[in-house]
């Protein structure tokens, strides 16, 4: 299992224009199928009169579903460049959809496909992408005395600190990814000459956006 991998928390719009053809970006997240063709769906009905609805998703820790539709563009020059793009970028659990309203100008083969492309990074550009990480929780107890050395380990480690209590003892809850958990917990040992009493808690998905801490179902 991945212990992190990057998703689409919240989607946005984006929009470039080519020699007069206007192509709209809008991304979403999605988990299943269905929820990405309602998007879809309900893309089409809110730009009805555009000529073109081009889109792309990716679902799955490892992308186990993708699907991309060119929507009357040329074949492989909307759907596929767009989802080489989310591939490219290794967004998850996402749906984008292109609008276009054509401009008169016939772009070609490769100016579609540079179109479509960039109209994507720039709706990307206007969203927020995640990064997802399995953790474990670990409760760490000292007394005063190795509040310093415990403060200093995790500011070096850049740990996720949930919670401090300062009590007659002190307990910090931290999320620890799952990968680092074992050298976290020596190091604390180790530094606290073994005063400190750690406890293993749940495994949780957290993310960190703008330095607020995400916490997610799975």
């Amino acid at each position: 299992m991945a212990d992190s991998y990057k998703i689409l928390y919240e989607g946005g719009e984006g929009e470039i224009e080519v020699k007069n053809s206007r192509f709209i970006a809008e991304t979403r997240p999605v988990k299943s199928e269905e929820e990405a063709v309602a998007f879809i769906a309900e893309v089409k009905k809110k730009y009805w009169d555009a000529r073109h609805h081009c889109s792309a998703f990716t679902i799955g820790k490892n992308h186990e579903l993708t699907r991309c539709s060119d929507d009357g563009e040329p074949a492989q020059t909307a759907g596929r460049p767009m989802l080489d793009v989310l591939l490219g970028e290794d967004i998850h659990n996402m749906c984008v959809v292109v609008t276009r309203y054509f401009g008169g100008t016939l772009l070609g083969t490769g100016g579609l496909v540079r179109a479509y492309s960039g109209a994507v990074k720039e709706g990307l550009a206007m969203s927020r992408v995640v990064e997802k990480l399995r953790a474990f929780e670990m409760t760490v107890r000292t007394d005063y005395t190795g509040v310093g050395k415990i403060q200093y380990i995790l500011g070096q480690e850049k740990i996720t600190v949930l919670d401090s209590v300062y009590t007659d003892k002190v307990e910090f809850r931290l999320l620890v990814p799952v990968a680092r958990y074992g050298d976290l917990e020596k190091k604390i040992t180790e530094g606290t000459s073994g005063g400190a009493v750690i406890e293993k808690g749940d495994e949780i998905w957290y993310g960190l956006l703008n330095k607020e801490v995400i916490l997610f179902d799975e």
